[in-house]
């Protein structure tokens, strides 16, 4: 009863700050859980079982990414439209070999709430078009063909390649986990809710963590796949 807690941030101070601690501090930091912590005055604590830290996050975090090899669009959908609905999971992310290891850069969080079907399929197909992506990698364990349907009528032209859901969003995850705790993947700038929903997944209750989601689809597609190789078969 006798302490008196008071919360002020950076920029409540900008008059006392030279206009570079803005242009070069600020801009580096904003939307990091650094600077969450720095700028904003937050106290950022680990939450106990999450498959993420920001440490490893901040690790990642790199400004701008190399030539990439290959690039998808991972859209995880939600089950119903309308402002309640969850949101649509859009990650764009690609890949390609760092020092003789397939690493991956996450390069943008186009996720969504309160569209309708074909709203976010629009969004899905933007982001396709904008990053010269090689396919949208979609789960179709809501919308089963209607997601395809949709995605074709927004543009028939796109590369699609469906994945389901059979283990527990928890399983899905741990081998996208261990791929930053070995430093195979980047986070070319900041994104402050898809990083939000990394640190706090443990697997256990809460909302759906769409973004984080996509994430893994798209991580789990350009490091964690198969590749299919090519094959005889004799026709008798």
């Amino acid at each position: 009863e006798t302490t008196a807690l008071t919360r002020t941030s950076s920029y409540d101070n900008a008059e006392n700050l030279a206009a570079t601690f803005f242009s070069e501090i600020v801009r580096a930091y904003e939307g990091t859980a650094l600077g969450r912590q720095e700028l904003n005055g937050e106290i950022i604590d680990a939450v106990a079982g999450a498959l993420w830290s920001h440490n490893l996050i901040e690790t990642a975090r790199i400004s701008a990414a190399p030539a990439l090899d290959r690039i998808v669009v991972a859209v995880d959908p939600p089950a119903t439209a309308g402002p309640d609905a969850d949101e649509c999971g859009i990650v764009v992310a690609g890949a390609t070999q760092i020092n003789g290891a397939a690493t991956g850069f996450v390069l943008a969080d186009r996720s969504v709430g309160g569209l309708s079907p074909r709203g976010w399929a629009e969004r899905a197909v933007a982001a396709y078009h904008e990053f010269e992506a090689d396919r949208l990698v979609v789960e179709v364990n809501q919308g089963g063909d209607m997601v395809r349907t949709v995605i074709a009528q927004v543009d028939p032209s796109v590369a699609i390649r469906e994945v389901r859901a059979s283990r527990g969003k928890r399983l899905r995850a741990e081998p996208v986990a261990a791929l930053y705790e070995r430093m195979r993947v980047r986070h070319v700038g900041a994104f402050p809710v898809l990083e939000a929903q990394m640190t706090s997944f443990t697997g256990e209750g809460g909302t759906s963590p769409d973004r984080l989601d996509a994430l893994v689809w798209a991580l789990s597609d350009l490091l964690l796949r198969t590749p299919s190789r090519p094959s005889v078969k004799s026709l008798n």
